[in-house]
């Protein structure tokens, strides 16, 4: 009884095994899929960058530095914070949108 015993447990941890080999594919096929999709903007090309450093208008008499993408028509400015050393973003602008605008003229 004891070679039976050990036979139906080999069959039954060998069942066992084909299932969660399909369940791990299965998951490593739509994280796959998953990485793939977020790694891909969607409507978004790839940025053509120019950089220039300019004065901050409207006062505060600081400096900035402007950050045009031409690709997709955006210019951000940002200035260094020297107290937590790090840049903060002090405008946004979707040239595409303004220039879609009407002027109130």
């Amino acid at each position: 009884m004891n070679e039976n015993q050990s036979v139906r447990g080999g069959r039954a941890a060998g069942l066992k095994v084909n299932p969660l080999i399909a369940i791990n594919a299965a998951l490593l096929v739509i994280l796959g899929a998953v990485s793939i999709a977020t790694a891909q903007p969607g409507n978004r090309a790839r940025g053509d960058y120019a950089m220039v450093g300019g004065e901050i208008l409207g006062g505060g008499g600081g400096n900035a530095v402007y950050i045009l993408d031409a690709s997709n028509q955006e210019l951000i400015a940002v200035k260094w914070d020297t107290s937590r050393k790090v840049l903060d973003g002090i405008g946004f602008r979707d040239l595409n949108k303004d220039s879609q605008e009407r002027t109130g003229r």
